[in-house]
């Protein structure tokens, strides 16, 4: 499922650019804990959904391979964050949707889950 699909179900915001378009998002992971983001393996294809809004979630998401990163419960990216994202080729997209509700939605859309 392409990112931008994924930013209308869950009534989100994009707020990075989108380097890859073609990119399809197949797999999702929610977690607050990056150390558990840093066991994943391949993470191309993988969105990671996490309440947590700091820049330590991109320097994850960098090192984890990943290249989408949704942040829930209404947080917001900061400016650094946004940087250091668009650096990466990462793309960020804000919902004031819970992880749970989250990943319901996508999952119920057709992504699958890591475990």
């Amino acid at each position: 499922m392409k990112i931008e699909d994924i930013t209308k179900l869950l009534e989100g915001k994009m707020v990075t650019s989108c380097n890859h378009p073609s990119l399809n998002v197949e797999r999702g992971f929610a977690s607050d804990l990056m150390s558990d983001v840093l066991t994943l393996g391949s993470c191309e294809d993988v969105i990671l959904i996490t309440g947590l809004a700091n820049i330590q979630t991109i320097r994850t998401a960098e090192v984890a391979g990943l290249n989408h990163v949704a942040l829930v419960r209404g947080k917001k990216a900061s400016g650094e964050m946004i940087a250091l994202a668009e650096e990466n080729d990462i793309v960020i997209v804000e919902t004031a949707f819970s992880a749970f509700r989250t990943s319901s939605v996508l999952h119920h859309a057709g992504i699958g889950s890591i475990y």
